[in-house]
Parts: C-alpha cells; sequence; structure tokens
C-alpha cells in the first residue's frame, strides 16, 4: 500500500506539471484512496463530514446499490476547499487513476477560476464539521425528534436562496506585479463568529429586508430566519446552517454540463502528453468512451459538455474557452454554444410521454436548445419569491412562484407548503399557476386548501 501511495504521488506530480503547462491553475490538492463504502457516503452526504439526516443515508443506499450490482461507478469525488480534497475509488487501476487526476485538476481549475465559485469558503470542511457538532448538541438538549423535525422541514426547500448574492460581481482573478493572473488559492482562515448565523446580514438585499418587503425578495430561507415568529434562536440556527451549506453547493448545481465538460476535455488533452504503453493507451480509449458515451436514460452531462467544449476548441482561440470558462454557467454554456451543427451531430431531440409511449415532438434545433436552458433555468428547481410577512394583516407569510412555463407538482407542494407553514409558525399562501390558471393554496394548521382566482 505504501509502494502504491509513493507511485500515486509521483504520477499526481508528473500530471499537475503537464496540466499546468497546458495553461491550467489550480490550488494543491490531496489526493486518497478510499473504499467504495467511504466514497459512496461521501458522495451521498456531499462532504467527508457533514450534520446527520436519513435523507443522506437513503441516497447512500440508492448509489451502494447501483456500485454493487454494476449500475454506476463513482471514481472520484472532488471536495473545492484549499487545499483541495480528491477522493479515489480503491481498486482503480493506475490508468484509470491516471485519467482520474488529470480530470481532477481540470475541476479544480473551475473552481478557482469560475465566477460562480468566486465567494464560496474555501475552508467548507471545517465549517461543515463544525456545523455538525452544534446539531449533535441541539440533539442532546432538545431531542434528536425536534431536530430532525426542523432539518426535515428545511431540507424540502433548501434550494431557495438567493444564489446570486455570492456571485463575485467583478473579475476576482487578482493580478500581481508583474501583471501575470495569479491563482485564487489563498487559503481563507477559520473565522468562527461570536453569533450563530451573524454573517447572514451580509447579503446583498439586507439594506432593504423587511417585514413587509416593497419588492419580491429572492432569498425565502433568508427571511424565514429573520422574521419567522415561530421559531426559536436554535431552529434559526439550524436553518442558518442549511442555508450556507445550500450556497456552498449551488455553483456546483449551476455549472454540472459545463464543469464536467471542462475536466473531460482536459483530462484527454493531458492524457495525450504522457508516456503511456500501448496497453495504455487502449484501456484509456476505452475508459475515455465510457464516461462520454450517451446515456439512454438521460442527458450525460460530460458528453454534452466535453462535445462543445470540443467544437470551441475547433473554432475559438483558446483564449477564448479560459474566459468562457471564468464567467458561464451551464444555462448560458447551453444558450449560447449549442449551435445547429452540435445538434444535428449529437442527434439531440425534445420527447415527452402520451399516452404509454414515449414520442419524439421536435427535432429542430432551436427548441432543443431552448428546451435544455429551460430546465437549467434557477438551477432546475421552480423559483419561489417572498411577497411579505403580513399578507392577512394576522402575520401571514406570503409567497409566489414565478411561473416560467412549467407547473408545480401539487402533490408535493401541498406537503412542502405545510413545512413552510411549521417553521413560519402562522398561515402561509402561495400564488401560482395550475392549467393556466391562477390559484392560491393557503396552509393553516398544517391544512392545505386552494381556491382559484382569475385566469393567469
Amino acid at each position: 500500500m505504501d509502494n502504491e501511495k509513493r507511485s500515486l504521488s509521483t504520477i499526481a506530480q508528473e500530471i499537475a506539471h503537464v496540466a499546468r503547462g497546458m495553461g491550467l491553475k489550480f490550488c494543491p490538492v490531496n489526493f486518497e484512496i478510499v473504499p467504495a463504502e467511504a466514497l459512496y457516503s461521501f458522495g451521498a452526504y456531499g462532504m467527508p463530514v457533514r450534520f446527520t439526516h436519513w435523507s443522506f443515508g437513503k441516497a447512500f443506499y440508492r448509489m451502494k446499490l447501483q456500485y454493487d450490482l454494476n449500475l454506476s461507478r463513482i471514481y472520484e469525488l472532488v471536495i473545492n476547499t484549499n487545499p483541495a480534497y480528491a477522493f479515489l475509488l480503491e481498486g482503480n487501476r493506475l490508468i484509470q487513476n491516471k485519467l482520474v487526476i488529470g480530470h481532477v485538476y481540470a475541476h479544480v481549475d473551475f473552481f478557482n477560476n469560475n465566477r460562480y465559485f468566486s465567494r464560496t469558503p474555501k475552508d467548507m470542511v471545517e465549517r461543515m464539521g463544525a456545523h455538525a457538532e452544534k446539531i449533535r448538541e441541539y440533539e442532546i438538549r432538545y431531542g434528536r425528534d425536534r431536530v430532525e423535525k426542523i432539518l426535515d422541514a428545511v431540507l424540502a426547500i433548501q434550494e431557495h436562496v438567493d444564489f446570486r448574492s455570492h456571485i463575485s460581481p467583478k473579475n476576482h482573478n487578482v493580478e500581481n506585479k508583474s501583471g501575470n493572473q495569479r491563482d485564487n488559492c489563498q487559503k481563507k482562515a477559520v473565522n468562527r463568529r461570536s453569533q450563530p448565523y451573524e454573517d447572514l446580514w451580509e447579503d446583498k438585499q439586507k439594506d432593504n429586508l423587511e417585514l413587509v418587503t416593497p419588492q419580491e425578495f429572492e432569498d425565502l430561507l433568508l427571511y424565514l430566519i429573520r422574521f419567522a415568529p415561530g421559531l426559536n434562536e436554535w431552529q434559526r440556527d439550524i436553518v442558518s446552517i442549511v442555508r450556507e451549506e445550500s450556497l456552498y453547493f449551488y455553483p456546483q448545481i449551476e455549472t454540472k454540463i459545463i464543469n464536467e465538460g471542462w475536466a473531460t476535455f482536459w483530462h484527454a488533452r493531458i492524457m495525450r502528453e504522457l508516456d503511456l504503453s500501448d496497453a495504455e493507451t487502449l484501456d484509456f480509449a476505452i475508459m475515455h468512451s465510457q464516461v462520454v458515451q450517451p446515456s439512454r436514460l438521460g442527458l450525460n452531462p460530460y458528453y454534452l459538455g466535453v462535445k462543445i467544449w470540443e467544437y470551441l476548441a475547433k473554432v475559438k482561440p483558446l483564449e477564448y474557452l479560459w474566459e468562457l470558462r471564468e464567467t458561464e454557467n451551464d444555462l448560458s454554456f447551453i444558450r449560447n454554444h449549442l449551435t445547429i451543427e452540435l445538434v444535428e451531430e449529437l442527434n439531440l431531440f425534445n420527447f415527452r410521454k402520451i399516452g404509454a409511449h414515449w414520442q419524439v415532438t421536435d427535432n429542430k434545433w432551436e427548441k432543443v436548445r431552448d428546451n435544455l436552458v429551460q430546465q437549467l433555468v434557477n438551477g432546475g428547481n421552480p423559483r419561489i419569491v417572498v411577497l411579505g410577512g403580513d399578507h392577512d394583516g394576522k402575520g401571514g407569510l406570503s409567497l409566489k412562484h414565478r411561473h416560467e412555463g412549467v407547473d408545480l407538482d401539487i402533490v408535493y407542494l401541498e406537503k412542502t407548503l405545510a413545512l413552510v407553514q411549521f417553521l413560519w409558525g402562522k398561515p402561509v399562501v402561495l400564488e401560482t399557476v395550475v392549467d393556466s390558471k391562477k390559484v392560491l393554496f393557503e396552509c393553516a394548521n398544517g391544512l392545505v386548501s386552494r381556491r382559484q382566482t382569475t385566469s393567469s
């Protein structure tokens, strides 16, 4: 095992040298070899350390079952910290680890340079460890059932944060005295504040945040933390913990296609620069083809992402690719660069279930592109905004679904609205559109009712 680690360390240094020679800029990366159970635990929790919740266990058993049945396999997991951490699957062959290491360096380059990651803390492992310890203390003090009930509610709405508040408005790369760009890899010290959610007020909307908002407010979790009359201080702290972690994960949701495509594009180039044997070259070709193989069940982000990057590399200078890596997310990447040539080459089309069968509905490239963009708006999540915290003069919470062409799942809506009402502590109203008609859903005492208003 020690010989394997030494060999892997030497290979990692060699690949890092090749990657940097190609122009990639990344923080130091710590590689660790872990068994499948550990890797899938990290994948289910999202991090090596995090608070416990039954939903993470559910995700672990689903991923582990797919691994045991040879339906899917995770070769690595990369953590966006400084230094970055990459966990490699125990049992990977040497050629597999070479490909994975190149893939990891490109991921870390993307994390360090893309503006959507510019404000994500680089000490998140330590922060999540502190969060886990805090929640364990609350379980001891207030009871595990009460803590789990709060977590159940807030995790059901964890995506409703204002992720734009964590995007740098300017180019975050810093130039040194020689005029060259310096890697955004300076490690931030762990800053434990005196109050559990004091840093949440450093939000771009804090100055006009009022109980009755004059405009729509994007961050539902922040509004609950600040104003929910039904929450105690320890419960607000739990909501703030989930919010902080959601803001950390959101850029990864927003950049899945462009990031995986970037890493795949560069691991292929890096591998071609290594001194591989004939057998290794063949193994690499097989592995790479498996990574970018189109899926019969859905969109393979590796496949679509790398095809767009490869197309751009043919028609644009390399400097243009570096610029895109800094400025774009999945939505803009697809909208701006999925061309008619790519749609035809990749044989992309729209389809839906009609009766008992799936049928192709459109193969015009603009329709295909626009449909993909529609699915990527707001990270694929419905956009729920706060209209005010006193809609009925009695402290009720008023929400609105910014309908963007897709109706909400009514069953999920009703269950989730009851959880929001539990967090708020008073009645909650949500305005949405169902079958092109404006509908108000109201929840009081855990019971949901609805009434139709004027046509939308």
